[in-house]
């Protein structure tokens, strides 16, 4: 029996290979950023020191089994009764405590490159506001630039986030770029992160935050700085660019990307948008939120001029 369960668990750590190689959702996504590379090394240190627990534990349950079996005794029969070992109860409790603080103490080591931004390089550092909306992402640039669900940074620059929300709770979550930080109404939060590599990162909130909490989803890509200076330029609030992004990321998830309407709100195709539609937007109607509470009159401009030319009446 010992050595069928020996034979099992080889051939279970076997099969797992593949998946463990690939990811196989045992480990956290692939860092590319400090502070995710640091929360990475406490996540394996915790899954390690667990898994060996969880192994010593199973394989002295299997010995016990087969160990103190019943055998020939006769059903009725008692087993040897062991009243204590005062040995092994110490040794067991001192290396459980001694187990707990090197998972605590290797933590608490990381919890400064986790949560403290470091110093900005010869490129300095950006910080962004990033608002968390039912059911979109907005982010603000420091030179007014917006972008929506899709953040664009420069690579190898460190990027401050400020986290906020104007309506319920969300949380702002990008794993290759560290932990997830929560967008809290009336309260800001802050996190950073430094992309060490260019990339598409994705993430989505990760707070249930309402019925289409599902298309609330996330991306960060990570470009070069001569990408970065073209992102900009090309994302002021009264762009094409950003009416687009706008209608595809807040009024397409309940509108339909053709405005055919969906289960969540009517079909809007085939009209012209004006000032009431800005009101609307702004102000919000009997069954429809304030989506654009918060938009410059610029961005709003601009998503109504999208939609009168993508599907608005000829």
């Amino acid at each position: 029996m010992l050595r069928a369960a020996a034979l099992s668990l080889l051939g279970i750590l076997l099969a797992a290979t593949p998946a463990y190689a690939d990811n196989g959702g045992l480990t956290p996504v692939k860092p590319a950023s400090e502070n995710a590379q640091a929360i990475y090394d406490s996540y394996m240190l915790v899954l390690f020191v667990t898994g060996f627990v969880f192994v010593v534990v199973e394989a002295t349950l299997v010995v016990f089994l087969v160990r103190y079996r019943r055998g020939d005794r006769a059903r009725e029969g008692e087993g040897p009764q062991v009243r204590g070992h005062t040995r092994i109860e110490v040794a067991w409790t001192v290396v459980a405590v001694v187990l707990l603080g090197i998972n605590a103490a290797f933590v608490f080591v990381q919890l400064p490159e986790i949560d403290d931004a470091p110093a900005a390089g010869p490129a300095g550092s950006i910080d962004i506001t990033v608002e968390g909306h039912q059911y979109y992402w907005l982010y603000r640039y420091p030179g007014g630039e917006v972008a929506v669900d899709e953040l664009v940074v420069p690579v190898n620059e460190v990027v401050n986030l400020e986290v906020i929300a104007p309506d319920v709770i969300h949380s702002w979550w990008i794993p290759a770029l560290g932990g997830k930080i929560d967008a809290i109404p009336g309260r800001t939060n802050h996190t950073w992160f430094k992309a060490e590599r260019e990339g598409t990162f994705t993430g989505r909130c990760a707070e249930l935050c309402g019925a289409q909490h599902a298309d609330m989803t996330a991306s960060v890509h990570a470009v070069s700085t001569a990408a970065f200076t073209q992102f900009l330029a090309s994302h002021s609030p009264s762009s094409k660019t950003v009416g687009q992004e706008t209608f595809e990321g807040v009024c397409a998830k309940c509108h339909g990307l053709a405005g055919e309407g969906t289960d969540h709100a009517p079909p809007i195709a085939g009209r012209r948008f004006d000032a009431t539609t800005a009101a609307l937007i702004k102000g919000g109607g009997a069954t429809m939120p304030a989506v654009g509470e918060d938009w410059t009159d610029e961005q709003i401009d601009a998503t109504i001029a999208y939609l009168n030319e993508s599907i608005g009446a000829p």
